[in-house]
């Protein structure tokens, strides 16, 4: 693969981290600011009255787990939203979701996007997807709900472009890690920043589960499909290599690296994602990372199902994120099936989660600050996730859960780590320029 991997170079400096604290932390402030400004002026945010009209790009599985919490959230009569598009590269399916929910039926997203009547987008589409519509999606003044991860590996120069067109558009972009809802990490994050563990040094987390049904489970709905009217094969190649038309690629597209990553794609951003929010970091400065095919190398399947990653920090501190999917153990009481929770070290103590409690544990020798149990507010809710996104829509604000200046970093170190892997070599990030280099 030509991985523009040696000299990837930002578009432009509005896209430094967020709280970078080297000579890039000029250009993080200008991109925190845009990101998490407290309004976007009176045409930008809906009336406390105003119906929302919500289009899914995207009409399988995963998006119809969206559009039943958008059907809850209008049934509750918690917000005046509904469905009224509905886009997929498959006709059947986005004909179904018209059928089931209500709505109009679009063959090419970009129409959906031109729709007046659709205000946020939720983008459910296979991974090297996400970025491109994405993009287009916040150009065309949408506010969005995308997928995890929010770049196929191998895109990050798409990846820059994105966050870029994010913090230049203004609008709220809240990414699927559904479990920053979670308000555990939002509690930790405060109690690291106040100094509770000193200086952070160390953290691990990751994910565990027994078979790869994930990706060789997905749902056929028609093994006899062809390309043609019902079947758009070159919408759903995009910027992937092209291919002749396989059935398996079409319906099962998780078993291969042309259009996902296996475990660091796709479990990872759900393990990672809470542990950098709690450590408050910018960029990492190195990654590597080992595994393989190690339980499922049976063909067609050519995503690693074990993948275990070690990001430094410029901050002096290492995160371990590791998993598998041929052992289900997390050795850690999870408040997710298989999510190891994570572990985060700092000089004078450790924060983890046990059940429905934060744990603090002294380091050996510090004596000045006690063991504590510290109850978690509330817990995950895939409906609380939206909710967050449609109120910062409604009230012009930019405080969500999972923004995109967040996954940005996120991301950069899960693209490190499939090029480590695949390269067997170490990523570094020189955070100046912006570029990935092996």
């Amino acid at each position: 693969m030509p991985h523009e991997r040696n000299r990837l170079r930002s578009d432009a400096a509005t896209t430094r981290r967020r709280f970078l604290k080297t000579g890039a932390a000029a250009s993080a402030a200008v991109l925190a600011a845009s990101v998490s400004a407290p309004a976007v002026g009176a045409a930008g945010a809906a009336g406390a009255n105003e119906r929302l009209g919500v289009g899914f790009i995207g009409c399988g599985g995963r998006s119809g787990s969206h559009m039943n919490v958008i059907r809850h959230l209008r049934d509750q009569q918690k917000v005046p939203v509904t469905h009224v598009a509905f886009c997929d590269a498959y006709r059947p399916r986005r004909e179904a979701a018209a059928k089931k929910f209500g709505g109009k039926t679009y063959a090419d997203y970009r129409d959906l996007l031109a729709d007046a009547s659709v205000d946020i987008v939720c983008i459910a589409t296979p991974d090297h997807h996400h970025a491109r519509q994405t993009i287009d999606a916040v150009r065309a003044g949408k506010d969005v709900y995308v997928e995890k991860p929010v770049t196929h590996w191998r895109q990050f120069d798409l990846l820059k472009q994105m966050a870029h067109a994010v913090a230049d558009s203004g609008r709220a972009v809240q990414v699927g890690t559904q479990g920053m809802s979670d308000r555990v990490w939002h509690q930790m994050r405060r109690l690291v920043a106040d100094g509770l563990i000193g200086r952070p040094i160390h953290a691990d987390c990751g994910y565990f589960r027994v078979g790869d049904w994930g990706e060789r489970g997905m749902r056929v709905d028609d093994p006899k499909a062809r390309p043609g009217k019902d079947l758009d094969w070159e919408a759903f190649l995009g910027d992937a290599p092209k291919r002749d038309f396989d059935v398996s690629r079409f319906f099962c597209w998780r078993l291969y690296a042309d259009y996902a990553g296996g475990p660091s794609t796709d479990l990872f951003p759900h393990s990672l994602t809470p542990v950098w929010h709690v450590l408050g970091f910018g960029f990492p400065e190195k990654v590597v990372a080992t595994g393989g095919m190690f339980r499922y190398p049976d063909p067609p399947r050519d995503v690693p199902d074990t993948f275990n990653t070690l990001i430094d920090f410029p901050e002096k501190c290492t995160v371990a994120v590791l998993g598998t999917q041929g052992n289900n153990d997390p050795t850690s009481a999870g408040r997710g099936a298989g999510q190891r929770m994570p572990t985060v070290r700092g000089w004078d103590g450790s924060l983890t989660v046990e059940g429905k409690e934060i744990v603090f544990a002294p380091a050996q020798g510090v004596k000045d600050k006690p063991r504590q149990r510290i109850p978690i507010e509330q817990g995950e809710n895939q409906g609380d996730h939206w909710m967050n996104l449609i109120q910062c829509v409604r009230e012009g604000r930019r405080d969500l859960f999972s923004p995109m200046s967040l996954q940005y970093a996120v991301q950069t170190a899960l693209i490190m780590g499939m090029w480590s892997l695949r390269d067997g070599k170490t990523a570094r990030f020189d955070a100046k320029k912006e570029e990935i280099i092996l």
